[in-house]
């Protein structure tokens, strides 16, 4: 079959490579789209040590069931299933306790299991068992299934800073998945929802999904653009989908009393930034993270997208063959628009 391969970093190339063998636990997918993740981007940059060369990457996964060993009994050959990317032990005391997104053993597709750049992707007994693997609902293309992944991972950052009705949201980041929190925030009980960038074309990118208030990071500070917009109070949620250290610290400093921040975007390791605890300390701030998502998330963001409170046709900008992974991978890092779709 054909797979595009990370060899190491900065390597990936479109080569055959064995059609996996069934087991009698596990499930055979013929892939039908797989999204780049930014997350993609940093491994084929910087490696990351949960990936081992040769390794096919790739973890927004939806496809068609074409082989399945003799004890499976989840799916059957012919079901249209999409795949997260987390995937619980199933065994050590936080995946016991239901949050297997931050099991010990720290499991992935595209990760220390074979992805989705493939023409075939392999759902071991382990991701058959316990992983985010759903049936899509017959209203959800391929494409927008894969999304079922990133929107996930939302749906964990949300959780995390309890939107109340009528709370002012700050969303620091205008890409793809800051631009899903727009209308989950709704959906929670924002009245205004306030978008930050620091780049011109994502702003105006962004601005189809119809958050109240843009802010460009170029003209003018958000931190005092969003204590002026609250009136001096501070916004009441506010979260960072990005990657820039200097935004958590934005984050913290235009937060208001009582407020959530969630620092949802990961940093580069080893990475540390300087806060005033006071800050926290005197507005009894709850400063949170969030990484990655459940099997039970997986599956409500699948519901969300099929009941159509989330358009996820809006945030395909592009499409490539397997065969053209690399442009695939440099559309997305480019920001040249939205989420970036191979399909092998």
């Amino acid at each position: 079959m054909k797979a595009a391969v990370y060899m190491g970093i900065d390597r990936i190339e479109v080569c055959d490579v064995p059609k996996p063998i069934v087991g009698d636990n596990e499930v055979l997918l013929k892939v039908e789209a797989c999204a780049v993740c930014g997350s993609d981007i940093r491994i084929f940059h910087s490696g990351n040590n949960r990936v081992v060369p040769p390794q096919i990457l790739g973890h927004e996964i939806a496809g068609r069931v074409v082989e399945t060993g003799a004890g499976v009994t989840k799916v059957r050959v012919g079901d249209r299933v999409a795949v997260g990317a987390d995937v619980p032990c199933g065994k050590c005391i936080y995946c016991e306790s239901g949050i297997g997104n931050n099991c010990l053993e720290n499991y992935a597709m595209g990760y220390q299991f074979a992805g989705g750049f493939a023409e075939y992707c392999l759902l071991n007994e382990m991701v058959m068992h316990y992983g985010p693997v759903h049936v899509i609902p017959e209203k959800i293309s391929y494409e927008e299934a894969a999304l079922a992944e990133p929107l996930a991972c939302v749906i964990n950052g949300m959780e995390k800073v309890h939107i109340r009705m009528g709370d002012t949201v700050v969303i620091i980041g205008a890409g793809p998945i800051g631009c899903m929190m727009i209308p989950v925030a709704r959906l929670l009980g924002s009245t205004r929802v306030v978008m930050i960038d620091n780049d011109l074309k994502r702003i105006n990118q962004a601005k189809k999904f119809e958050a109240d208030e843009y802010i460009w990071s170029g003209e003018k500070s958000p931190v005092e653009r969003v204590v002026q917009l609250t009136g001096g109070l501070g916004a009441d949620v506010v979260i960072t989908a990005n990657g820039s250290s200097g935004t958590h610290l934005d984050a913290i400093n235009m937060a208001g009393h009582r407020a959530r921040v969630n620092l949802f975007g990961g940093l580069a390791q080893n990475t540390t930034i300087t806060i005033e605890p006071n800050k926290i300390h005197y507005k009894e701030m709850v400063l949170t993270g969030s990484h990655g998502s459940t099997p039970k998330q997986h599956r409500q963001a699948l519901n969300l997208i099929a009941s159509g409170m989330i358009d996820m046709k809006k945030y395909i900008s592009h499409r490539y063959p397997l065969e053209n992974i690399t442009d695939a991978f440099a559309s997305a890092e480019n920001r040249d628009g939205l989420r970036v779709i191979v399909k092998p």
